[in-house]
């Protein structure tokens, strides 16, 4: 179980669920180190006691920098929160290459790069843990975010491998799977897509509308804000025995059960009331 001496590193803390949590975590009374690509956007956590790091996964001396500042004021890295992600939404085929590659460097490579950088000092250690939020998304796939969702794939596959592999380290790996979640995540996803001509103007517009308004709908009522998240963060954490998975919001758990109980021509169907096909 950690303790207020557990040196917290978490990334993506400019808004939404990395801010959340960078927030309840310091009120509990652990060191926080709140990170973010700009460091000014991150500067008033310092009032609510986390200590601030610029910190870009997609840039290798930046991950190199903040993970060796940690360890040269505590030793080690305690616990890693990679929360730093972002949604790209769009049918797969009208999404530019290189959308796909930053969507990856982002959600899946600089994930999977911070835990190579903090596990040397967490096994010196003989602790650590190791949080990755993943989300529903990791589980099953709505059309339109295929590569959203591949990223979200990787992301479990990763951990579920890592915990395997650094449980004899004393390192424990968990992840986080949030449903719906109000933050401005769906604006970044709606944002993303492409509205040019093509065989999938009106199937990426119909996708955009589904994601937008999915909040105001009555699925949106199983749904919660970035505090929901925190919470079950601040478990993974604090648990003695952390759980492998923790799902959040009733919507996380209402579709992964859906999925995992309709055959796939089914569910096909089922999207098909609300998304058009192309």
């Amino acid at each position: 179980m950690a303790d207020t001496k557990t040196p917290v590193l978490i990334t993506g803390c400019s808004t939404g669920i990395g801010r959340a949590t960078a927030e309840r975590l310091a009120l509990r009374g652990l060191t926080v180190y709140a990170t973010a690509r700009r460091i000014e956007s991150i500067e008033d956590l310092k009032e609510a006691g986390c200590r601030t790091l610029a910190l870009d996964v997609t840039d290798e001396d930046s991950m190199r920098t903040a993970v060796e500042a940690v360890e040269a004021a505590e030793g080690a890295v305690g616990a890693l929160v990679n929360n730093a992600g972002y949604s790209q939404s769009g049918a797969v085929e009208s999404v530019p290459l290189d959308e796909v590659r930053r969507q990856f460097e982002t959600n899946v490579f600089g994930l999977l790069r911070m835990c190579q950088l903090v596990l040397p000092g967490m096994r010196a250690a003989g602790r650590g843990r190791i949080v990755n939020v993943s989300s529903m998304g990791g589980k099953l796939t709505f059309p339109g975010g295929g590569v959203y969702h591949a990223t979200k794939y990787a992301v479990e596959a990763i951990s579920d491998a890592m915990r395997f592999e650094v449980r004899g380290f004393g390192v424990h790996v968990s992840v986080i799977e949030p449903g719906l979640i109000k933050t401005n995540f769906a604006e970044t996803a709606v944002g993303s897509v492409s509205h040019a001509d093509g065989p999938y103007a009106e199937f990426n517009t119909a996708v955009s509308a589904s994601t937008a308004g999915v909040y105001d709908s009555a699925l949106g009522k199983l749904g919660g804000g970035p505090e929901t998240v925190a919470k079950a963060i601040e478990r993974a954490i604090t648990a003695r025995r952390p759980r492998t998975r923790y799902p959040v919001t009733a919507s996380a758990r209402f579709f992964i059960a859906q999925r995992a109980l309709l055959p796939d021509r089914a569910r096909d169907a089922v999207v098909g009331t609300s998304i058009p096909r192309p």
